[in-house]
């Protein structure tokens, strides 16, 4: 042995060593004492990613606090929820769409929400997240659908506005004409179809559930929708979303009903020319589109409800909303009302379009058992749409069927 060796040296320095290794694999002091909560999403697109991290970063340091971001799709996302809300172990803060929300509510998996502005939010969009008069979920991002007009087909025809369903149906015979398909109309779709009948029925003075919650499906303002919606089926295309999404791209349907998704595609193709309406009404009132939206909220298995809650109201705030939305043109709008008249949303005119719309828009009507009222409903649309029967047949047994499932 060297007569300078000295064992208890070579001791304290290996465990100098291993504490020095030990700590750079540990987060910092800050990160330590950190909270963790888990948000569960549906932006999974890289730049929808980005954006909600950089959002998400700020809340985490002014909060001490970490966030962890889990995007699901829309594909599966809800099964995923359902399964984590069934073992016991959800996370802290997740993110429903409107039509989801009653069921979620209604279950009882979700807390109330406490110290919610909700005079500040859009006041139709409170409804989907309220259940016997407490708020279970806070509307977070919303939007709409308007009218797309091919101007070029519209000008071929020497037509350049809608201001109402007749001068729509006009529109759309007129170019069909032309030989082209005048009116996009949604078939067979399952969880689409519905939101394109519900602005005919709201516009004409309709409605699928009253106020007290009864069916109202059948009456003569809804047999003069879907009738409406049938004959302007019969100028154009029947087909799914996405296929009439793409016919309208490739110029081919002078009028078609969609939302915020498509501005981006109809502005990257230069044979287009296109403008952005609002939907039309009957005997002088505006029409009324559908809007969807966005809901946070925070499961009652949580255990860190604080801080989760505080978490939504953060993202909700108007102007962390719209932040978020101005990095995201097809997110929509922020339902904080504060943001429609902002020009960094409003400067884009097919957004100006939407905004406008979101004022004279409706959601779903809450039920916990809509999924299967939207299918009765659906289906009575396709059959009137193959022809299979009248409008007012096929409402009046769509009545007695939503009627059961309902109860009343």
């Amino acid at each position: 042995m060297h007569p300078s060796f000295n064992p208890h040296r070579l001791i304290v320095v290996i465990l100098l060593i291993t504490i020095g290794v030990f700590s750079a694999c540990q987060p910092d002091s800050q990160e330590q004492g950190a909270r963790v909560i888990r948000f569960w999403h549906f932006w999974s697109e890289p730049g929808q990613k980005a954006a909600l991290a950089d959002l998400v970063s700020a809340f985490e340091k002014a909060n001490n606090c970490r966030v962890e971001l889990t995007e699901l799709s829309w594909n599966d996302g809800k099964a995923k929820l359902q399964a984590a809300f069934n073992s016991g172990a959800p996370p802290d803060v997740v993110e429903l769409g409107s039509d989801w929300v009653a069921q979620f509510s209604g279950a009882g998996v979700l807390s109330p929400l406490a110290g919610i502005d909700t005079a500040a939010l859009l006041g139709y969009a409170l409804a989907p997240g309220r259940q016997a008069g407490t708020l279970y979920a806070a509307p977070w991002i919303v939007d709409t659908r308007v009218l797309f007009v091919n101007m070029q087909h519209a000008s071929a025809v020497g037509k350049d506005t809608v201001g109402s369903i007749d001068d729509l149906q006009a529109l759309a015979e007129a170019i069909q004409a032309k030989g082209h398909f005048g009116w996009g109309a949604n078939g067979a779709d399952a969880h689409r179809l519905y939101k394109k009948i519900l602005p005919f029925f709201w516009s004409f003075g309709g409605d699928v559930l009253d106020a007290a919650g009864r069916c109202v499906v059948y009456s003569p303002e809804n047999v003069k929708a879907l009738t409406c919606y049938a004959e302007l089926s019969r100028t154009g295309i029947i087909e799914t979303q996405r296929q009439l999404d793409a016919t309208f791209l490739q110029g081919r349907i002078g009028v078609w009903n969609s939302g915020s998704w498509l501005i981006k595609k109809i502005r990257s193709n230069t044979n287009l020319t296109v403008r952005a309406m609002t939907f039309p009404g009957v005997d002088g009132r505006p029409g009324v589109s559908f809007a969807g939206g966005e809901y946070l909220a925070s499961p009652a298995a949580s255990k860190q409800k604080d801080l989760a809650q505080k978490l939504i109201r953060y993202l909700i705030d108007a102007d962390n909303a719209k932040k978020f939305c101005s990095k995201i043109p097809e997110a929509g709008f922020p339902a904080a009302t504060s943001a429609y008249d902002d020009p960094a949303l409003r400067s884009d005119p097919f957004k100006a379009v939407f905004a406008a719309q979101l004022r004279n828009a409706r959601m779903t009507p809450v039920h916990r058992r809509w999924l299967d009222i939207e299918s009765v409903l659906e289906n009575a649309v396709v059959r009137v749409l193959l022809g299979e029967a009248a409008a007012d047949r096929a409402l009046q047994e769509a009545h007695e069927e939503i009627s059961e499932i309902i109860g009343s």
